[in-house]
């Protein structure tokens, strides 16, 4: 009798599971989803709610990658199958403006995880603000919900907007080092240009000359640097850097267009101690 017992138990167990496993739509989130992650906040509207996420919980001035996931209010469970699009908007005193940033894109390796990048160039204050806008259908059924989110100053310049001398209003940007090492870094970094106040598309095609330099130090660089070029698979351009030792770096960079014309930025010299084109490391 035992033994019939636990055939019947394990019969209804693998039952269950079956069930449970027919429903592609929506899901309850498996438990190492987001594991590595930490939650930045949530955003919701009547139907479900948005949980976002990133390495460090939290919004920062620059660079951020972000992963999302979105929960049937009603079910409680996380849904597998959203299209979404997204929109940054800083609301200044007389102007409104967003910034650049990726398409969102299903995780590849994730069953209910969404991600992306949002890249800002400046933070929040006392008066001025970034919310998200989500638009996004799930079963042919659009919805969408807009929360304020809150995006801290960087403490070192990770981002820098600037006129080129093409007249174009440029915007560069680190993506990497995140955790910058005493050893030969790769570096990368994303280019963008305002299209409008809405629409900062990716620069192709451009070429990036670097010489990293420690003020506090003589001014001193590092050798086996390589310059940046552009990625055929992410659009960010690429290089290496060499970082000596730990402390402060002024990342001195040159941007030239495909015919070798400076649209921002100076060789460093004797005379000129640091590129007008810079970002900040420090570590």
């Amino acid at each position: 009798m035992k033994i019939l017992k636990h055939i019947a138990i394990l019969v209804l167990s693998i039952s269950l599971f079956s069930c449970s496993s027919d429903d592609n739509s929506s899901t309850q989130i498996p438990i190492d989803e987001t594991a590595g992650l930490q939650k930045i906040q949530e955003i919701s509207n009547e139907t479900h709610t948005f949980e976002l996420y990133s390495q460090s919980g939290s919004l920062i001035q620059g660079y951020n990658h972000i992963t999302l996931s979105i929960k049937d209010k009603k079910t409680n469970a996380y849904i597998k199958d959203a299209k979404i699009s997204w929109l940054p908007i800083m609301h200044m005193a007389m102007m409104e403006h967003s910034c650049p940033k990726s398409a969102v894109t299903k995780t590849s390796d994730k069953q209910t995880l969404y991600e992306g990048d949002i890249i800002f160039q400046m933070a929040e204050n006392d008066t001025e603000y970034w919310d998200l806008t989500l638009t996004y259908t799930v079963k042919t059924i659009s919805y969408t919900v807009t929360d304020i989110i809150k995006v801290q100053a960087s403490a070192k310049r990770t981002v820098s907007s600037f006129n080129g001398s093409d007249g174009v209003r440029y915007l560069i940007a680190s993506i990497a080092p995140q955790n910058p090492k005493v050893a030969t870094n790769d570096i990368s970094v994303g280019v963008y240009k305002m299209q409008d106040m809405m629409t900062f598309p990716v620069v192709n095609n451009l070429k990036i000359k670097m010489d990293p330099r420690m003020p506090s130090m003589g001014n001193h660089g590092s050798p086996n640097n390589t310059d940046l070029t552009q990625s055929t698979t992410d659009g960010f351009y690429n290089g290496k850097l060499s970082l000596t030792m730990t402390g402060y770096w002024k990342i001195n960079l040159q941007l030239l267009n495909a015919s070798n014309d400076v649209l921002k930025g100076e060789p460093v010299t004797t005379e000129n101690p640091a590129s007008s084109l810079f970002l900040e490391i420090e570590f």
